[in-house]
């Protein structure tokens, strides 16, 4: 390791100006470009509804799940005695003790190998654990989750050395927690403006940057770092990751962050000042960082909607027993039918939450599949429909969901935090990707096959000789995939006969699935053709696209849980009708949602938003007091030594 002075080559202050084409560029170069194994949510956006890929529903090893369920048993004693959710949410603080607590089980290393000291449990058996943990405070499971999904331990498990593994995995596994610094002040879903440095010098990296909203980053001691390389002699430059030390000199954390929810949350603001960095601590080659992170995201986002799940679970809960037990006009709100409603739209949405994330989940063990559109859509779907049940709550319980659980507590009543789970549900659309941002990143996975073929034909930038040649390729497969979309087994009425238990069929459903994924393609190829180029720019179109897909999987999904339920004689019956009303609630919105592709006030909308930003609208704000203060939109992230009190605070 080189001891002299950094001499950087390049002004770590100086900004990337990117043009709206070269943000998309780094974008695409960073996806994973090639399909080597098969994917139903890509077969369902192509029209072409492939239930052998999921039907059977998978199932885990027996020793796996004899590894899990006893882990479980340790995880879930712990959550009932040593955590106290009220006191975490009155401090705004996780105890050191938990923490620790959490370590001694093997928490920090559940996803980590057991020869490096971690338990190595599923994907499914990690994901009902921060289930669990994220049941008994939301704050945990984002610090256990945003540790093994994000931070160290999974970047090092998909592209690190055996070095690095060796030298890192251990610590992940019992004692040291874990970052993931991407996101800048003025740097959001946009990387192609990432402003960090990582300058070379000898055998070390010198990095300079700031980092925001570093979930972990108060109490890590290990942080994953996205830096921009400059190009230069020997050196490809680009977005590069690093594990960096978090007492390394120079690393400062200036702020711990506070917010509406997650109040436990240890989410910070860190400052990089020449942080020697070896380059034996990079990860992977330089320029493949943003890859490497959406990689990690592959399964990394399967836990966010494994704690929605868990909040699912809870929402019903505290529904049944409240509306079973208050009574309005003479019977329980629950045999009203406002309130009944409500109960049976958290009670199937939960139920095929828990289906798509434990077939996601069980495809990603299995490996034979790649899940990378099914993650996002159970990340996308267990977002915002977590959110919906948690609201429903609030609203069945009246008044008393409005109502803190400190203030229930003091008055003599049951403590239910209602209004909390719908503050800490919130972030769910913003965390690892905003629901608009999920929207765009499934949308272009669900058109590669057609951009692969026919993209060129809408490139201003090729050739014409070049169009020629993808004209030509368009043309053998769109004659051989148009015809598909025509007619299907969803036309034939004995299709899918084999999901129908004492009365209840689900077989309708699969064949209105399978119909309405050839309409999705058709729809898709549609727009298309009418938009070429310009389709990139219809977010709301592409957003219904999505929606309906996902709306697509987890009746599917919700389907082949239901008929694996019944086949281990499990609860057959009540999970046949808890499929059945989900499918029913979601073939409403399906057909909205395909109602909105066409009919919409897209185009008004973007007139008006034109206007608001010309000021013609000032008028309308007229008559209130704004009290958002002074100061920057954005904070200056400018590059150099910290002038702020380091409030790291490792725990051991």
């Amino acid at each position: 390791m080189s001891a002299s002075p950094a001499k950087p080559t390049a002004d770590p202050s100086a900004k990337p100006t990117v043009t709206e084409r070269e943000a998309r560029q780094v974008a695409e170069a960073a996806r994973e470009q090639g399909w080597r194994k098969p994917s139903f949510a890509k077969e369902l956006f192509l029209g072409r509804f492939r239930l052998d890929l999921i039907h059977p529903h998978p199932l885990p090893d027996t020793e796996d799940a004899q590894r899990g369920e006893e882990f479980l048993a340790g995880l879930r004693d712990f959550c009932e005695t040593k955590i106290d959710a009220a006191r975490i949410e009155r401090e705004a603080r996780i105890p050191d003790e938990v923490i620790n607590g959490l370590k001694e089980l093997g928490a920090l290393g559940m996803k980590i190998d057991t020869k490096y000291g971690g338990l190595g449990l599923t994907q499914v058996y990690y994901n009902k654990a921060l289930a669990l943990v994220g049941s008994a405070n939301p704050a945990l499971g984002a610090l256990l989750s945003a540790h093994q999904s994000i931070g160290v331990p999974q970047p090092l498990k998909l592209f690190g050395t055996q070095e690095q593994k060796d030298e890192f995995l251990p610590r992940c596994a019992r004692t040291d927690i874990s970052a993931f610094l991407l996101t800048e002040p003025d740097v959001g879903s946009d990387p192609a403006r990432l402003a960090t440095s990582a300058v070379p010098d000898g055998d070390d990296y010198v990095l300079d940057g700031v980092k925001l909203w570093t979930t972990n980053g108060v109490v890590a001691d290990l942080l994953v770092v996205m830096a921009r390389v400059p190009k230069s002699e020997g050196h490809k430059g680009g977005i590069t990751a690093f594990v960096v030390e978090t007492a390394s000199e120079g690393v400062t954390v200036e702020h711990r962050n506070a917010f509406m929810g997650l109040r436990g949350l240890e989410n910070g603001v860190t400052r990089l000042h020449r942080v020697r960095v070896p380059a034996a601590n990079r990860i992977g080659p330089e320029g493949a960082g943003l890859k490497i992170a959406l990689t990690t995201l592959n399964t990394g986002r399967l836990s966010l909607p494994a704690m929605c799940v868990g909040a699912g679970k809870w929402c019903l809960k505290i529904a049944r027993e409240w509306s079973g037990v208050r009574e309005q006009w003479g019977k329980p709100v629950a045999l009203h039918e406002a309130v009944g409603a409500k109960i049976s739209f958290i009670a199937a949405t939960t139920f095929a939450l828990e289906a798509v994330l434990d077939l996601s989940s069980q495809m990603a063990d299995e490996n034979r599949n790649d899940i990378r559109i099914e993650a996002a859509l159970a990340k996308l779907y267990g977002s915002e429909m977590a959110w919906l049940m948690a609201d429903e709550l609030v609203q069945i319980r009246g008044g008393r969901g409005f109502e803190t659980a400190e203030s229930l507590a003091a008055r003599g009543e049951r403590a239910v935090p209602a209004e909390q789970i719908l503050r800490d549900l919130r972030i769910n659309r913003i965390f690892e990707g905003s629901t608009e941002i999920m929207h765009l990143l499934i949308a272009r996975e669900a058109v590669d096959a057609h951009l692969t073929v026919a993209g060129d034909l809408i490139d201003p930038d090729k050739s014409l000789p070049d169009k020629a040649r993808a004209g030509a390729n368009a043309g053998v497969f769109y004659a051989k995939w148009l015809p598909k979309l025509v007619t299907g087994a969803g036309q034939l009425p004995r299709s899918y006969a084999e999901f129908k238990y004492e009365g209840v069929g689900l077989s309708p459903h699969l064949r209105y699935v399978e119909r309405s994924a050839r309409k999705l393609a058709r729809s898709t190829f549609y727009a298309m053709s009418r938009w070429q180029g310009r389709m990139e720019t219809k977010q709301g179109f592409l957003g219904r696209i999505v929606d309906i897909g996902a709306e697509l999987f987890a009746m599917s999904a919700a389907c082949v849980r239901a008929e694996l339920l019944r086949a281990q004689g499990r609860n057959g019956r009540e999970a046949y009708q808890l499929a059945d009303v989900f499918c029913r609630q979601a073939r409403v919105r399906v057909e909205e949602l395909f109602g909105r592709l066409w009919t919409n006030t897209d185009d008004i909308d973007r007139a008006v938003v034109k206007g608001v930003l010309a000021g013609t609208y000032t008028w309308l704000e007229e008559g209130v007091v704004d009290l958002s203060g002074e100061g920057p939109w954005i904070a200056d992230a400018t590059p150099g030594p910290s002038e702020q009190e380091n409030v790291h605070r490792p725990i051991r």
